[in-house]
């Protein structure tokens, strides 16, 4: 088994500068550079709720065609009420699941807590009862563990946010004073 032996330094300076120079976020402690770099904030995208939620939409079209095509199969046998139910609640689902999706992964990805509400709120008020109206669905899974990943990804967000929010009210004294309110009294600096 070969001893680890580190490269000597000139060579470690010259590969940082050569992948800093192929790679522009390259920010290794070789590079020299390191100690500038310093993100923003944490990222607080849900990694669960994120594949959940690409594997709903591949899985999506294919549940579509499926339900479409049973509910074509057994419309004359039903009775002219349950035909009804049964046609408003697909259109509703489909057309509802593209929104609830599209609100997901803007949410999520985009860490916007409005959106991310909105899929929570229709993944919980309409999808889920119309769902359960339809009990042998397949797609209750795919909506069953997303409603906890998308509340355990809004929790954390709207933590974050408010943490952000009440850190920016105390740094709103550091900003710098204007000639005029010195007009306003002499009193020196005043907030804006």
């Amino acid at each position: 088994m070969a001893a680890h032996l580190p490269l000597p330094r000139n060579i470690r300076w010259g590969l940082a500068a050569l992948s800093s120079s192929l790679f522009a976020n390259n920010k290794t402690q070789d590079s020299g550079s390191a100690r500038i770099y310093c993100p923003a904030r944490e990222v607080l995208a849900s990694l669960p709720l994120q594949m959940l939620l690409y594997f709903n939409v591949l899985y999506f079209p294919l549940w579509c065609m499926a339900e479409g095509t049973m509910l074509l199969q057994k419309f004359s046998l039903l009775p002219h009420y349950y035909q009804l139910l049964l046609l408003a609640a697909f259109l509703l689902l489909s057309l509802g699941e593209g929104l609830r999706l599209f609100l997901g992964y803007i949410g999520n990805l985009q860490e916007k807590v409005p959106e991310l509400a909105g899929f929570l709120l229709l993944s919980v008020l309409i999808q889920l009862p119309l769902l359960l109206f339809l009990l042998m669905d397949n797609n209750i899974i795919f909506l069953a563990s997303e409603i906890p990943a998308a509340f355990l990804a809004l929790r954390m967000m709207t933590k974050q946010l408010a943490i952000e929010f009440h850190l920016q009210q105390f740094t709103a004294g550091d900003r710098p004073w204007h000639p005029r309110q010195q007009e306003a009294g002499g009193q020196g600096r005043m907030m804006l």
